[in-house]
């Protein structure tokens, strides 16, 4: 009888804590769906204007990718830039604030196509999780 009480306890828990888990979820999914728009309403300096300066410094080179993130408690906009003669791509950060170049680092195109896939990875994973 013991081994029955204790058994459904066990499976209690578990699906509890299932359900609790599965709340926890659904609530930092939309207060990352929050964050983007309260990124946005914090920004100073617009998407294109931050895009002028980050081709500053590339020349020629053409933005693949750019968004807008909180990273080292800063706010800015990093965008991905490429150029006609070479496969690496140039991440240049620029702070949404004040508008400065905060970084300029290049990235092997190995390197590049290793965080695309995680990030088309990243992307998947959540476009399953908001099926369920």
């Amino acid at each position: 009888m013991k081994m029955i009480m204790k058994l459904k306890w066990t499976i209690g828990s578990t699906l509890a804590l299932a359900l609790v888990a599965g709340c926890m979820t659904e609530k930092h999914e939309g207060k990352h769906k929050e964050s983007q728009a309260q990124l946005m309403a914090q920004a100073k300096v617009s998407k294109d204007q931050a895009q002028q300066t980050a081709l500053g410094k590339v020349p020629g080179g053409t933005v693949k990718e750019g968004e807008l993130e909180k990273e080292h408690g800063k706010l800015q906009w990093s965008f991905d830039v490429a150029t006609p003669d070479s496969k690496d791509i140039t991440e240049v950060n620029v702070d949404a604030i004040s508008g400065d170049v905060i970084s300029v680092d290049k990235e092997s195109a190995e390197d590049a196509a290793k965080e695309a896939a995680e990030d088309a990875n990243k992307a998947k994973k959540k476009k399953a999780e908001d099926k369920d």
